[in-house]
């Protein structure tokens, strides 16, 4: 990956393995990239130009199996619903951000359209300017046909970028946005398919002149999911399983073509059991698997044609560093009354791979067509993250289908 990309991919997830970096280093973001023109600061504080700690980046240690890649935005949980399940949602019940989890069970949802609206702090604990907004919504076109639509936006705050010499060369916004359109078709009563295509937007530089050739990135990407629900009437209670590949698409550039990044493809794997222990009350307990499918952290990886990188991230490392690199995600969703929720998540990733281990909470609500959710993150092995004690918040609104007017009857 080039500077350009691997420096804000470390701003974005700074809390991703920095072997040898103290918390306090963390804490002030003193990210190197040393003979980097064009090195940022953010709202006054000094990135470092050259290292001043024992150890190396993400990226530049051969024994760090941690998968960096482009706009890793993208693989942030959008919604406050799932985030406080421990990122698991490939097998949840639908709603209006039922699409960014798997656009193959959109098509179950019961209203007629809907949509919802959720901001996440980022480095709340450092910085107020930098956060995620994703907005999203639904139509339902039949019983069987629903399409959709969002926009994910991320804001890194002002930046000042300085040269080696330490000369400013401005201030400027960096932000990633992307676009999508979903389409979600029952195939049965049981089973769900659909798909979603994605426009992504990355300018991190603007029109500063960073001592390089930088210029925004563009790419194109599709979702692809399948859905399976069925009720257990013996138990009253309901299986949900799911499988999902995200962001497959095209790699992106900031600075030439010779000179490409993966984006963070991903598979998904998920289950849902659902209880009914009585009318009011209700418990659903998630599993989700996640493996990046983008080639292993190894010298000339980022050089394999997309395909070829893709479907080959199963077989190119050994099986214990394969296994390795999958995430797991686990969560209990409780409703009272379909009115009160009270959620707990737990999310885990291997030492080697990035090391994330963080407990989720969160609570929602709803009356009539709204709902509001919240939740929060403790990370769990004494590890900076970046939304370690932050709140985020969801709003969605559902409106149920309109029902039919039986017709009079006349003598």
């Amino acid at each position: 990956m080039n500077k350009l990309a691997t420096h804000f991919s470390l701003l974005l997830f700074c809390a991703l393995p920095l072997k040898g970096i103290s918390q306090s280093a963390i804490g002030g973001r003193a990210l190197a990239q040393p003979g980097f023109a064009g090195m940022p600061q953010h709202s006054g504080t000094t990135f470092a130009q050259q290292s001043t700690y024992s150890g190396s980046l993400i990226g530049q240690d051969s024994t760090n199996k941690v998968i960096t890649t482009a706009v890793p935005f993208l693989s942030v949980t959008p919604d406050s619903r799932c985030a406080a399940l421990g990122d698991a949602g490939a097998a949840l019940s639908p709603d209006a951000n039922a699409s960014y989890w798997n656009a193959g069970k959109l098509a179950f949802i019961d209203k007629a359209y809907g949509g919802a609206a959720s901001y996440t702090p980022w480095l709340g604990k450092i910085v107020n300017d930098m956060w995620i907004f994703y907005l999203s919504g639904f139509y339902k076109i039949n019983h069987t046909q629903t399409i959709g639509a969002s926009m994910k936006y991320f804001n890194y705050g002002q930046i000042n970028f300085r040269d080696a010499n330490n000369n400013n060369l401005g201030n400027f916004t960096p932000r990633d946005v992307a676009f999508d359109v979903t389409y979600s078709q029952l195939l049965t009563e049981h089973l769900g398919i659909g798909g979603s295509l994605r426009y992504i937007y990355s300018n991190l530089t603007g029109a500063i002149s960073t001592g390089f050739d930088a210029r925004p990135g563009n790419a194109v990407a599709v979702d692809l999911g399948v859905f399976y629900t069925k009720p257990m009437v013996s138990s009253n209670s309901t299986l949900s399983l799911a499988a999902s590949i995200s962001n497959l698409g095209s790699k992106i550039t900031y600075t030439g073509a010779s000179d490409k990044n993966f984006i963070p493809t991903n598979l998904r794997i998920g289950g849902a059991y659902k209880t009914e222990i009585d009318q009011l009350n209700s418990f659903t307990f998630l599993l989700d698997f996640n493996k990046l499918m983008v080639p292993s952290n190894k010298p000339g990886s980022n050089a394999d044609p997309m395909l070829q990188g893709v479907f080959g991230s199963f077989t190119d490392a050994p099986l214990k560093e394969e296994l390795q690199e999958i995430t797991t995600s686990v969560g209990v969703e409780y409703w009272y009354n379909k009115a009160f929720a009270g959620r707990l998540g737990y999310f885990y990733e291997a030492q080697a791979t990035g090391d994330r281990k963080y407990l989720t909470s969160g609570v929602g609500f709803r009356y009539e067509k709204f709902g509001f959710d919240v939740a929060y993150l403790t990370p769990t092995n004494n590890r900076s993250s970046p939304l370690a004690e932050t709140l985020r918040f969801s709003i969605l609104i559902h409106v149920d289908p309109k029902k039919k007017e039986e017709e009079a009857v006349t003598d």
